[in-house]
């Protein structure tokens, strides 16, 4: 035995190194798991390892019934130091209590190292399962390590995982934005889109498309213009929105609006009596509190989180293959 490192410090991890098996093996010869398929040797390995290093399970552990506890993960990479997406972990942590369970979260920082760490750390709590989440809507690349326990991806999506995942409705999101321009009457509707490539640029784009069809409006190219997705892109497109003759504008976040807001009061234009604006996300810091405060479509941050829980629990079933979509709904303020 390493007489360097007490008892109590020895973790399934480093039981795991020292047999060369993963965390959940470990967990599951130490907690002797019914049903868990594991070889001999393996087993033979971890038993000489816990031996070896006097590896002694906590009381948690002994415990369990059927080798789960009343722990949820969450794995996040920079949720915590963002301004509305610690919503997620509000609803997941809501909807978690709701059922018994307590959410244990570590933020990353998109650091792969810590995201392994945290992932090994929560399967040796013995996790009911781990909810993963990125603090904007994309394609990710599953870490290995999730695929050991129940997952469920949180605002991502990784297309032939086989993970169960959880998203905002985008296109839903542009035609609800767009379609409130239409109801205040507007016929010409510029939108400011994003110059970056991601579910958000597409489908808020569909989603505008699908809302001027609907009302018999033909779409126009020259009036998408890409701008990047913060303030500077919103103000740096105000020459082309005054010169293209939109009543009306919605813009791909609230940055941008929060640009164009700028932009268009040097040109001497009022909002909303020269021109409406929507934005996107509500970040409520930005579109609460512009003047006239800003109408937008919010991102469902915190049912994203509750709706991971209940899926993660069995509670809520939808197909594997695509994400489930949650609607993104209208904040009306004063800017249309």
């Amino acid at each position: 035995m390493d007489h360097g490192k007490s008892t109590s410090a020895i973790t399934m991890r480093d039981v795991a190194k020292a047999a060369g098996v993963s965390v959940a093996t470990v967990s599951h010869v130490v907690n002797d798991k019914a049903g868990a398929r594991i070889g001999d040797d393996a087993k033979r390995r971890v038993h000489e390892a816990v031996s070896r290093l006097g590896y002694r399970p906590n009381a948690l552990a002994k415990t369990l019934s059927q080798g789960t506890s009343r722990f949820i993960g969450l794995v996040a990479d920079a949720i915590a130091t963002t301004p509305f997406a610690g919503q997620i972990i509000h609803g997941a942590q809501d909807e978690a209590w709701k059922h018994g369970f307590v959410l244990l979260v570590a933020n990353t920082d998109g650091n792969k190292a810590a995201e392994d760490e945290a992932i090994a750390m929560m399967l040796e709590h013995q996790v009911r399962g781990i909810l993963y989440s990125t603090w904007y809507h994309r394609e990710i690349v599953v870490p290995e390590a999730l695929h050991q326990t129940d997952s469920v991806l949180v605002d991502c999506f990784a297309d032939g995982s086989g993970l169960p995942a959880v998203v905002p409705d985008e296109e839903q999101g542009g035609r609800t934005a767009t379609d409130a321009l239409l109801a205040a009457g507007h016929r010409r509707i510029a939108f400011i889109n994003t110059t970056t490539p991601s579910p958000a640029q597409t489908g808020r784009l569909a989603g505008y498309r699908s809302a001027l069809e609907s009302a018999g409006i033909d779409f126009d190219e020259s009036l998408v213009i890409p701008a990047a997705p913060e303030q500077e892109g919103g103000y740096a497109s105000t020459t082309r929105i005054v010169d293209s003759k939109a009543t009306a504008v919605f813009c791909h976040n609230d940055r941008v609006a929060m640009g164009l807001y700028d932009g268009l009061r040097e040109q001497g234009l009022r909002i909303p009596d020269d021109i409406a604006v929507i934005g996107f996300d509500n970040q409520d810091v930005i579109a609460a509190h512009l003047r006239p405060p800003l109408s937008t479509v919010a991102l469902p941050h915190y049912e994203l989180g509750a709706a991971g829980v209940r899926r993660l629990l069995g509670l809520e079933t939808a197909p594997s293959e695509h994400p489930q979509l949650i609607a993104c709904p209208p904040i009306p303020r004063q800017s249309i």
